[in-house]
């Protein structure tokens, strides 16, 4: 495979990053896929052991973690990037956030850390992601959201909830 140089491999991320943004501002997920991501490009996104994602391909990605996973209330949420981290084998690791909407009477935000293990092609595009982020801290903040008045209904049945019950299945809570 052919090495991209740190400068492409930071222009990649920065497509990535502008993408997110412009995607937290219109609510819209998909627009930027078949430009950033690889045709075949394998995404996967674990969720604390209880429930895993695999996307194969781009038109599976706009399917499901920037299609259906992002219509279920996420409105009004942003995830921006506290860094990205270049390495060998074209290799990126970006750390993100999952910022919910408002913010908090002490003037914080509401959110969580994520991180991305990011693997790119020859022309620098993503062949290969994985996500993870802390489900059991993310569920507390719905929570906090909720009391807050902050939290989507929708988000709150269609994915609050699953998780929820999911996460307390794994434990033998039920």
């Amino acid at each position: 495979m052919h090495n991209l140089d740190d400068a492409t491999l930071r222009a990649a991320a920065d497509r990535l990053i502008r993408a997110h943004r412009q995607a937290s501002i219109d609510n819209e997920w998909t627009f930027f896929v078949d430009e950033i991501y690889a045709r075949d490009c394998v995404y996967t996104c674990e969720y604390a052991g209880v429930m895993k994602v695999v996307a194969r391909g781009s038109d599976e990605i706009k399917a499901t973690h920037y299609g259906r996973d992002m219509q279920v209330g996420w409105e009004g949420w942003t995830f921006p990037y506290m860094g990205v981290y270049t390495g060998s084998d074209n290799r990126l690791v970006t750390h993100w956030m999952n910022r919910g909407p408002g913010q908090r009477p002490d003037g914080s935000h509401y959110e969580t850390p994520g991180i991305s293990f990011i693997t790119l092609n020859a022309e620098a595009r993503i062949v290969r992601q994985f996500d993870l982020f802390d489900l059991a801290h993310q569920m507390r903040l719905c929570d906090e959201l909720d009391a807050a008045g902050l939290l989507s209904p929708a988000l709150q049945e269609n994915w609050v909830q699953p998780m929820k019950a999911r996460l307390r299945q794994q434990l033998g809570a039920d």
